[in-house]
């Protein structure tokens, strides 16, 4: 087992709060000391409450499960001794409302493009298979309900 942790801290400053036009910035601290500007994405919040340049829970949500791919798909291709310069992933979501009537994230598309070089380069069939195992471990996959779909893009070998 093991266990994480990350610091999440807002604090109201001059605002009233009780007129609901308090600032949602916030601050993310996790456990090697990187703090991170947080706030409610600007299509929940407008702005000024929200703020564009800060990460909103949306965004960390895929970034987590891209990044969890792509540290599991890495791990498959080196044990498989395919070699990788680069990998590069623009992940989308689609926020909507469930059968209950509660806004939820239900998709996320990750879209991995992955540059291979070496003499031993793999085929679309083999990269497929990695983008699939690396789904089938991939913590943050296994513990949400959203759909998430993986459409790499295939470039050929550099």
């Amino acid at each position: 087992m093991a266990q994480y942790s990350a610091e999440v801290t807002w604090e109201r400053g001059d605002a009233v709060f009780t007129d609901n036009r308090y600032s949602r910035r916030h601050r993310w601290r996790f456990d090697g000391g990187l703090e991170v500007a947080g706030s409610s994405s600007p299509n929940s919040v407008p702005v000024p409450m929200s703020d564009a340049a800060a990460v909103d829970p949306e965004e960390a949500f895929i970034a987590a499960l891209s990044s969890c791919h792509m540290l599991w798909f890495l791990a498959i291709a080196g044990k498989r001794k395919f070699r990788i310069d680069r990998y590069h992933d623009r992940a989308t979501a689609v926020l909507e409302k469930n059968a209950g009537g509660k806004w939820y994230v239900s998709v996320v598309t990750l879209h991995p493009d992955v540059q291979f070089s070496g003499e031993l380069l793999p085929t679309a069939a083999q990269i497929e298979d990695m983008h699939h195992a690396a789904h089938a471990e991939c913590y943050i996959a296994n513990s949400v309900s959203s759909q998430v779909r993986i459409e790499p893009v295939f470039a050929p070998a550099r």
